[in-house]
């Protein structure tokens, strides 16, 4: 149904959003296990750990370079676009969780 591209875009995102997002939950749990607070645990992991889901996301980062370097370099520009969008929609999927770690510890108050 999606072509390709589109497919790993939104698969990007999802996997990126979910690391975040499933990490600083299950964090939390940690976080009331051991006693500490645990929203200000799951804003740490979430704001730690979208570096992380990025390159997850993306599979690992050598490739995405090799294809950057090859598409400068080789003036290959198409695969370097491509690689390029999966970055941005890995990373908005890194902020989209984030945010929303955001808005269940604050609420619709904005109070931690």
């Amino acid at each position: 149904m999606f072509t390709g591209t589109i497919a790993t875009c939104l698969l990007d995102f999802c996997v990126a959003m979910g690391l975040v997002v499933g990490g600083s939950l299950l964090g939390g749990c940690a976080a009331l296990i051991t006693h500490n607070n645990p929203g200000s645990t799951m804003l740490n992991l979430a704001d730690e750990l979208k570096i992380w889901a990025l390159v997850a996301a993306l599979g690992g980062t050598m490739d995405t370079l090799r294809v950057i370097d090859r598409g400068v370099f080789g003036l290959n520009i198409l695969p370097m676009a491509r690689q390029l969008i999966f970055l941005v929609a890995a990373f908005l999927g890194c902020q989209a969780g984030y945010l929303i770690i955001e808005w269940i510890v604050h609420g619709s108050d904005g109070h931690l």
